[in-house]
């Protein structure tokens, strides 16, 4: 029996967000090698590969507020999806080097979304990819929106709406930081990893986390582990690995071998 993998590489961890548009070419590289060589030990694995924006499409998207809608200047949504995609590229490039075969899947060129929500999006590309072994990759990336005009979709949304109709075993998050925290710990000098996030301590988990971050970052954690545990909690045969790209080698053990405990997992 095959396994399907969503794996999403954060844009924090594939490039340095405090800079306009800089790229981390020894992270994405060494990814890729980690990557391929959970693939070669393990045939059995279907992937779905995405990545966040980082310091490419965010700047743009932000100079223009593109998130918010009723553009006056739609240049910023041309200019947020070329920047996306230039990311995008070298992405795509060091994994076919490094003997990942990854096909790039534009979300925009199919996305569509209701008031920042996304509701439509071609699905049958992505079938037909991974019959054939490859791996279909997505990104965070501009969409048009029927009440705002336009938005902003992330990798953790394009995952969301796709496991709805793929039905993936597995969601691996991979970013800067070795999971969930009670607090930020890039801020905060005590604070506690949280193993996991389930039915009995998701409530509690939601609070400290509201109280835990500053205004600017928790509608970035609390958002996506609400958005995430809505997900377990509809497919409970499904499970979300929140971990660090930062250790060597980890990412390639944890696609390997579904059991090894590291980071955060959230499940049902």
């Amino acid at each position: 029996m095959s396994e399907l993998v969503f794996l999403k590489l954060g844009g924090s961890l594939i490039t340095d967000k405090r800079r306009y548009e800089t790229p981390r070419p020894v992270i994405i590289t060494r990814m890729a090698q980690e990557i391929a060589g959970a693939l070669q030990a393990r045939p059995d694995l279907q992937l779905v590969l995405g990545h966040g924006s980082g310091s490419f499409g965010h700047f743009a998207a932000d100079k223009y507020k593109v998130h918010e809608g009723r553009l006056q200047d739609w240049r910023g949504y041309a200019e947020t999806s070329a920047a996306a995609a230039r990311l995008n590229r070298l992405v795509t490039d060091t994994m076919l080097s490094e003997g990942v075969n990854v096909v790039t899947l534009q979300p925009s060129a199919s996305a569509r979304c209701h008031d920042g929500e996304l509701v439509e999006m071609a699905v049958e590309p992505i079938t037909e990819l991974l019959r054939h072994g490859l791996v279909p990759l997505v990104y965070g990336d501009v969409a048009l929106d029927d009440a705002r005009g336009s938005a902003i979709i992330s990798t953790e949304q394009i995952f969301t709406y796709l496991a709805q109709l793929l039905r993936p075993q597995r969601i691996l998050l991979v970013g800067e930081v070795a999971g969930v925290y009670s607090g930020d710990p890039q801020r905060d000098s005590i604070v506690r990893l949280i193993p996991e996030i389930n039915s009995r301590n998701y409530h509690e988990v939601e609070h400290m986390l509201s109280t835990s971050f500053g205004v600017d970052v928790t509608g970035g954690m609390l958002g996506k582990i609400k958005t995430l545990f809505e997900l377990v909690k509809e497919q409970p045969n499904l499970s979300v690995h929140i971990l660090t790209g930062r250790r060597q080698h980890l990412v390639q053990q944890v696609l390997i071998n579904p059991n090894l405990r590291e980071g955060t997992l959230l499940h049902y």
